[in-house]
């Protein structure tokens, strides 16, 4: 059985400023508006044993993606948000087309997708093989990945900097003639 320690007072101490520090963080962050999706149930062959290799087993996959501020919000746009319906679409592609063994490695590709296809700040990706053993329900692994800055993607240009920006890229193209 193991040893169970009782921390000292300078352990609680700290430990109880960490957990302060990560509640300032948290409700100083910018607000994460996310999009979901729980359950998908698809089939693929993944695995490192011969037998996980020779035809497709189910999986499970939930993921949350998100961004600092949706304009969907307020603008009431399909167009503004990470349409879900076009994730769970590219993640039923993906399924098929990818060459990955491990669920790592599977859940990594997803998240870049979330990241890189439809300009999620944030990701978070559980990939679950269902009754992979007899004795349990279902064996997987979670990852979260964050984009290093912050997207822009579908953030309209404020007033009138779209024609600002358009205006500065034409006087380059121009040779230097007004």
């Amino acid at each position: 059985m193991p040893k169970i320690h009782a921390l000292s007072t300078r352990q609680q101490v700290d430990s109880a400023a960490r957990s302060e520090t990560q509640v300032e963080a948290a409700s100083t962050a910018p607000p994460l508006d996310t999009v979901f999706i729980r359950g998908l149930r698809g089939e693929t062959v993944i695995g490192i044993f011969d037998d996980e290799l020779r035809r497709p087993q189910p999986v499970l996959i939930d993921v949350t993606a998100g961004r600092l501020h949706l304009p969907a919000c307020g603008s009431d746009r399909i167009g503004d948000t990470i349409d879900y319906g076009a994730v769970r679409t590219r993640l039923l592609q993906h399924l098929q087309s990818h060459q990955h063994r491990l669920l790592e490695a599977f859940a990594e590709s997803v998240a870049a997708i979330l990241l890189d296809e439809f300009g999620a700040d944030w990701a978070r990706v559980s990939v679950a093989k269902p009754h992979k053993f007899a004795d349990v329900e279902s064996v997987g692994v979670q990852i979260e990945r964050r984009r290093a800055t912050p997207s822009t993607a579908n953030t309209p240009p404020a007033d009138n900097q779209g024609a600002e920006i358009l205006a500065f890229l034409g006087r380059g193209l121009s040779h230097g003639k007004p």
